[in-house]
């Protein structure tokens, strides 16, 4: 899709929010698709972006598509990138629907970053986890069965639930197995 390798080249969002708590810059969601429009305009593309609320193993996540669009002659041709973002609906300070909103923002971000090629490495917020920790899932842990049958059935990817938990290498495989 060549109107997404141009829009991948000059797409150009800067970190222009500053975390005063963590004293590093970043860019929002909102920053991404204030870059984005001149450009989908540009190219004629079409962006979608839809949340889907899920689980995995007692785990409430939203998990983000960004898609993008574009209609040649009579036809239309795209590509979707998903991320995801644990829900925790007891975070201090945050009722549920702040909650929710936030970890849909943390989501739609990441698949905008990989939809663009926007590289974050450098990033603290890349591997900032804003206080949540990740438990490891082992065959002893009380959602074990629970993800495992999610995987089993098709409901979730590896992915998915490394997204969740802390998995190992053997454990995967128990998983997977």
């Amino acid at each position: 899709m060549k109107e997404l390798i141009a829009i991948q080249a000059e797409l150009k969002a800067p970190k222009n929010q500053f975390n005063a708590f963590g004293k590093y810059k970043y860019r929002s969601c909102e920053d991404i698709l204030e870059a984005l429009k001149p450009l989908l305009l540009k190219y004629e593309c079409t962006l979608t972006i839809e949340d889907e609320v899920k689980e995995v193993g007692g785990i409430v996540f939203i998990e983000s598509t960004a898609a993008i669009q574009v209609d040649k002659e009579g036809r239309t041709e795209g590509r979707a990138v998903t991320a995801q973002a644990g829900i925790d609906v007891n975070r201090k300070g945050m009722d549920i629907a702040q909650s929710f909103g936030s970890s849909s923002s943390y989501a739609r971000k990441y698949a905008l970053n990989g939809l663009f090629l926007i590289d974050d490495t450098k990033d603290p917020d890349s591997t900032n986890d804003h206080g949540a920790k990740k438990e490891e899932i082992s065959p002893k842990h009380p959602k074990w069965q629970g993800a495992k049958d999610s995987l089993a059935s098709g409901k979730v990817t590896i992915e998915q639930i490394k997204a969740v938990y802390i998995l190992t290498a053997e454990n995967e495989k128990l998983l997977l197995g």
